[in-house]
């Protein structure tokens, strides 16, 4: 069987441009954009996933990403900063039970997951 090298999700953007630059000012690097400035390839350690210039609204509202970081304080820190930029939505730090989670939602409506797993030897 052949291996798979790479998978990538597709991201719906209302306004691309505004939605790519949030994401550039979250922290994803631009790899690529279309000459038409229709899809752009974005990565984030080390993994990457295409912002493209197409909106559903039912489908971006139940589109999620997850991001597993170390340092959920700055992450947050850091998606106050960018809502505040981009008169977005935001919550607190909570805890889930698996991991602590704050979450930003992006221009279309997409959910950002910020979240750092609980080491199983706190208690």
């Amino acid at each position: 069987m052949a291996d798979a090298m790479d998978v990538k999700v597709f991201v719906p953007a209302k306004d691309f441009q505004r939605s790519l630059d949030f994401y550039k000012a979250l922290g994803w690097k631009q790899l690529w954009l279309a000459d038409d400035k229709s899809l752009a390839e974005l990565e984030l350690a080390d993994t990457r996933m295409y912002l493209q210039d197409f909106y559903v609204k039912d489908w971006a509202w139940n589109f999620m990403i997850h991001v597993t970081v170390d340092d959920i304080e700055e992450w947050e820190s850091k998606a106050g900063t960018v809502a505040e930029q981009f008169g977005l939505k935001t919550n607190a730090i909570h805890d889930e039970g698996y991991a602590l989670v704050t979450h930003i939602w992006d221009p279309s409506g997409v959910l950002i997951h910020f979240v750092k797993p609980k080491d199983s030897h706190d208690d």
